[in-house]
């Protein structure tokens, strides 16, 4: 594993930087507040060539891996996390695909999600299956050559405006055995929306509630056999886990970045506030736990890419990075003072944003749960 970044990556990381400062910074401070996503933007990432980056370039991706798609991901979220999510959630529908669907389903749905002409969601979470994903009550019941779905579905990441959904529904008895996965398109007959979730942040990022009411798909739209879709669902979370844990990196950089400035910058009692050590000492916490966290999910891309179990590493990554970002935020509004606790900077955000890091994707104390029985198996 070599720690340095490959001139790819640094490509990456600069073309993603720019777009993000000239794309998304003049807007994000009045999207936030109007909780306005705005999809052109995809589109724009997609003409970099920066939605499809895991994906083989015969499906339009830039035939890539996680190593340079979290790169990406880091870079927007330290300007806005909800588009860091938009992308990354985008991104699910087509490893999903590219893993399990067959060769009409990969030709049909992966390359529009690819160039960002098509926005992609992932529904696994229902009232009584969150945590507990097993435990999902959606039902869909084969009928002739359809398949006919009922059930309601929460939490959804942009499924407002998506193409692609990969939704998951009970085929069978009960427990995981029994989930499939299947593509839903817009505007499907018997697909309404519920409730748009207000949230604490990341309010460019939409979060809906399904309603499925007699959905029909056809049977081509089944993703691998019947009885696999929560297999589909926990190999897409892990690969998910990184991406989330890149996206913290991002917003704890961008804070800590803007408390060493303030540091440098701030007097009290005749000197720089830099030089107390109680600020100072703050700071090097602060970034020695972000380099941490940064090394832990290097090395859950890396083994991803290189095609090794990458579970347990990528809940620990996950389950770090997340944490840290929740406490770097929380240290840099705290060397602020009441300045940090304003909406003149952008702190208070990174701190909201950041919370919803250690619930998506497998809460925090399920990452613990997934580390602990790895390690006694």
């Amino acid at each position: 594993m070599n720690f340095e970044e490959t001139p790819i990556q640094k490509d990456l990381r600069e073309l993603t930087k720019r777009f993000a400062e000239k794309e998304l910074a003049p807007i994000i401070a009045t999207d936030e507040k109007t909780e306005t996503f705005r999809p052109e933007l995809i589109l724009k990432l997609g003409a970099l060539g920066l939605c499809g980056i895991p994906i083989p370039e015969k499906y339009n991706g830039a035939g890539l891996g996680y190593s340079e798609y979290a790169v990406v991901i880091e870079e927007l979220a330290a300007i806005n996390t909800g588009y860091a999510i938009s992308l990354a959630v985008t991104g699910l529908p087509q490893v999903i695909l590219n893993t399990w669907g067959n060769n009409i389903q990969k030709q049909k749905y992966i390359p529009p999600l690819a160039t960002g002409k098509a926005i992609g969601a992932f529904s696994l979470t229902e009232t009584l299956a969150g945590s507990d994903a097993a435990n999902l009550r959606s039902t869909a019941v084969l009928k002739n050559d359809s398949y006919i779905i009922n059930g309601t579905k929460l939490f959804t990441t942009q499924a407002d405006i998506a193409d692609t959904i990969i939704l998951m529904a009970r085929t069978g008895r009960a427990g995981p055995n029994g989930i499939s996965a299947f593509i839903v398109e817009k505007k499907t007959s018997g697909l309404t929306f519920g409730k748009r979730e207000r949230k604490m942040g990341c309010h460019t990022s939409h979060t809906v509630e399904l309603v499925l009411q007699d959905l029909k798909i056809p049977k081509e739209n089944l993703i691998g056999k019947e009885g696999e879709g929560f297999k589909i669902a926990m190999q897409a979370l892990d690969s998910g886990r990184i991406t989330i844990g890149a996206g913290a990196i991002g917003i704890a950089k961008a804070a800590l970045k803007i408390a060493i400035h303030h540091a440098k910058q701030r007097e009290q009692f005749g000197k720089k506030i830099a030089e107390f050590e109680g600020v100072s000492f703050m700071l090097a916490d602060m970034a020695t736990e972000l380099k941490a966290a940064s090394l832990l999910i290097k090395q859950a891309a890396w083994l991803k890419d290189e095609g090794k179990p990458f579970t347990t590493e990528a809940a620990m990554a996950k389950l770090f990075s997340t944490d840290m970002a929740m406490k770097v935020t929380t240290q840099a509004v705290q060397i602020l003072g009441g300045s940090g606790y304003t909406q003149d900077f952008p702190l208070e955000r990174y701190m909201r944003e950041a919370k919803v890091m250690q619930i998506v994707e497998g809460t925090n104390q399920i990452q613990r749960m997934i580390i602990g029985r790895n390690l006694c198996a």
